[in-house]
Order: structure tokens, then C-alpha cells, then sequence
């Protein structure tokens, strides 16, 4: 009876043990879950105001001689057009009460430095509009769309504004002639150093056009080499030798390809800084091992028998390579390349490395045009010292994980669809 009681009670020690532990795993689980979610919610709630921006109601008069221009066509005349001067008149007759010179330069400040050009390219769009008017929502300053977001928001922050420019937004408030919209400048517009101008367009163009070419040299010569390692190497101490540096490569620093691309393409080939050619040059070099070790994975997943019913019905290596095993194999190939391509487009260091941290305002048209990537965006915006890019550096974020979370789910959606059970 001792000896069953001894039994009983160790059979219980080890059951409450493994509770423990299964409560630990539990509770592993549920911290790193709040962890992901308030990161989240903190994301989003810094992001989700750069999605709209300030507008302010104003009469535009596009008069020819404000402007000092006689013919649209003449590109001499649309240079030296004062464009800001319609935005000028337009706020005097606003607050014809605004008399003083100091007075007068805060409340041109309201709307944006770049809303001319704005209307530059309306009268362009539409040149019938010359000597006449017409009313628009013209873009605010940074400073007055965060004052307006924070006032709203019922904490008002008007650090960087005078008494008299709080008054004018309140007035233009009471008489509906001020509102948030929708900020396609976010979605439409290049880098800029006013932030109410700031967008993510040449950044996504550049990681789309980067990722392009890594995909293109990185998934052939991933799979051919995984297919030759793991079907025609012959098993010696250089073929060893090659495995062991593919899984240690896999495990380097970033940074070491960033400055490997440095070395190489842009010191010694002399390849162009800054531009997706020598971007995915390097992401290349650091994705084949990932996509080397997942395509190597999924050739082994095939089952022998396939190999050998292909060779018994007479086909030669390479038809039972071509013909059956890189079909079965390709599904776990794919989704090897879109978690190596998914951490790609997440990369920093290596492209700070290569020189695509340069201040870029034009949208990418090539390869070897000019450009930066999502990430590297978000570095910037976040180094600057306006608080408006704040909520532009989340709001960055919020669409690169959202890139990532669609590559990662169309990864396990590919997995799942093509995958084959045997």
C-alpha cells in the first residue's frame, strides 16, 4: 500500500507540474499578445489623424494681372507667376479686418506653402478658370491642422500659434468654412518638408520597384541552387561546406550585405547610389539563403516514391526533377519567397548602408531612377522635429504592416491552397 500511495502522489506532483507549465505557456502567450496589441492600439492611435488633413474654405479670384501672367502656354510666364498671391487676397477679403504687416504674415501662415501650386495645376487643368473664380478647400499649415485636430480632440494644442490665428481658425470653424478631409497627399505626393505635402508614394513605388527586381533575381537562382544541392551535388566536404555557409549567411546582421552592396556594386562597380537597382542588388543577397533553406525544405517533403516510380517508367533525372518534383515542391518554394520578399521589404539597415536615405521628392519612374523605401521613410519622418510628422510616421507604419500582413497571409493562403498530402 506504501508503495501504491508513492505511486499516487508522484502521478500527481507530475500532473500539477505539467498544469504549471501548460499555465506558463498560457501566460507567455497572453503577454506577448498584449504586447502586439498595445503596440498596436498606440500605432494607430498616433496614425489614424494623418489620414485626414485640415482644409480651409477660400474664394479664389484668378485674376490674370494678380498673377502676372498673359498666356498659359508661355512656361516662362508660369514660372515667374506669383501663385501665392491669389492665396493672399483671397485671406485678406477673408478678415478684412487684418491691417498690420505682422498680423498679415500670420494670416497668410493658415494655409499651406505649397497650396500655389496647388492652384497651379487647377488653372492648368482647367485654364478656362483665368479671370474667373471659383471657391476651394485649400490645404492648411501643418500648425494649424494640428492646433484644429487637438481642438476637436478637446486638448488643444496651440504651442506654436498666437491668440490672434486661434480666433481666425475659431471664426472659420463657426462659419463652416473649415473641416477635415480626406489626405490624399498621403497616397499621391512624394517626400516633402512641409508635413501637410509629406506622402508615401515615391517610398511605396520604390519598395514595389526594389522588390520587383529582388523577386526576379532571387527566386530562380534560389531554387535552381536548392534544386541542385538537394538533387545532383554529390555528398562531399565542399557540398557540406556550401550548406554550412548557406544556413550561417542566414543568420547574418543585415547590415553586413548593406555593407557588402557598398563594397561591391557601388565602389567597385560604380553602380548609382540611392536607387532600386544596386536596392535589390543587395536584398537579393540577403534573401537567397532564406529561400535556398525553404526550397530545400520542400524538395525533401516530396516523397521518394515519386522519384522512383519516375525513374522506373523510364524518365531520366532531370524529367523526374522538372517533370515531378519541382510541381509538388513549388508551393512551399512560394511561400519561402514571399516570407523572404515580406522580410525584405521591412529591411533598413542595409539600404541605409547603399545611400537610399536620401531626401527624394519625385516619384520613381525606373530602376535607376532616384528613389527610397517604405522603412527608410518612416526613419526620416521619425528623425524630423515637426510634430505633425508624428502622425505621418504612424500612419507610415499602419501601410507597411499592412504590405507585410497581406504577403504573410497570402503566404499561408498559398500554403494551404497548393499544398499537397501524401
Amino acid at each position: 500500500m506504501d508503495n501504491l500511495q508513492k505511486i499516487r502522489n508522484s502521478l500527481k506532483r507530475r500532473s500539477r507540474s505539467e498544469l504549471r507549465f501548460r499555465w506558463y505557456g498560457r501566460l507567455a502567450i497572453l503577454v506577448g499578445l498584449v504586447a502586439v496589441l498595445l503596440l498596436f492600439v498606440d500605432i494607430v492611435g498616433k496614425g489614424h489623424g494623418a489620414f485626414r488633413t485640415t482644409h480651409i474654405q477660400l474664394e479664389i479670384d484668378y485674376d490674370r494681372d494678380l498673377l502676372g501672367i498673359n498666356n498659359l502656354a508661355d512656361k516662362v510666364e508660369l514660372g515667374m507667376a506669383n501663385w501665392d498671391a491669389l492665396l493672399k487676397s483671397s485671406l485678406r477679403n477673408q478678415f478684412p479686418e487684418v491691417s498690420s504687416r505682422r498680423d498679415k504674415r500670420k494670416l497668410y501662415g493658415l494655409v499651406s506653402n505649397g497650396a500655389g501650386f496647388d492652384l497651379k495645376d487647377r488653372l492648368l487643368e482647367k485654364p478656362i478658370l483665368l479671370d474667373q473664380r471659383e471657391t476651394l478647400w485649400i490645404l492648411a499649415d501643418d500648425d494649424i491642422d494640428t492646433y484644429y485636430k487637438s481642438w476637436l480632440d478637446g486638448e488643444p494644442y496651440a504651442a506654436r500659434l498666437t491668440d490672434k490665428q486661434v480666433q481666425w481658425i475659431q471664426q472659420l470653424h463657426q462659419q463652416g468654412q473649415i473641416e477635415l478631409q480626406f489626405n490624399r497627399n498621403l497616397f499621391t505626393r512624394g517626400d516633402s518638408r512641409e508635413p501637410e505635402q509629406a506622402g508615401i508614394r515615391g517610398a511605396v513605388i520604390g519598395s514595389l520597384l526594389t522588390l520587383l527586381l529582388t523577386l526576379i533575381l532571387s527566386f530562380p537562382i534560389g531554387v535552381a541552387a536548392a534544386i541542385y544541392l538537394e538533387e545532383f551535388a554529390p555528398k562531399n566536404r565542399f557540398t557540406d561546406f556550401i550548406e554550412v555557409n548557406i544556413n550561417n549567411l542566414a543568420a547574418v546582421p543585415s547590415i553586413i550585405f548593406g555593407l557588402l552592396g557598398l563594397a561591391i556594386f557601388i565602389n567597385f562597380f560604380h553602380v548609382p547610389r540611392s536607387v532600386p537597382l544596386v536596392g535589390g542588388l543587395v536584398l537579393t543577397l540577403m534573401t537567397l539563403p532564406t529561400i535556398i533553406i525553404t526550397s530545400r525544405a520542400s524538395i525533401k517533403s516530396v516523397p521518394p516514391s515519386i522519384r522512383e516510380a519516375a525513374l522506373g517508367m523510364g524518365a531520366s533525372k532531370y524529367q523526374v526533377v522538372l517533370h515531378h518534383v519541382l510541381p509538388l515542391a513549388l508551393p512551399g518554394m512560394l511561400t519561402g519567397a514571399i516570407i523572404g520578399m515580406a522580410q525584405a521589404l521591412g529591411e533598413t539597415a542595409p539600404l541605409l548602408m547603399i545611400g537610399m536615405v536620401a531626401f527624394i521628392v519625385d516619384i520613381p519612374q525606373g530602376f535607376t531612377d532616384p528613389a527610397t523605401v517604405l522603412p527608410v521613410q518612416i526613419f526620416l519622418w521619425a528623425d524630423s522635429p515637426e510634430r505633425a510628422f508624428v502622425e505621418k510616421t504612424s500612419a507610415a507604419i499602419m501601410v507597411l504592416l499592412t504590405f507585410l500582413l497581406i504577403m504573410n497571409i497570402s503566404a499561408v493562403w498559398l500554403r494551404k491552397r497548393l499544398e499537397r498530402r501524401w
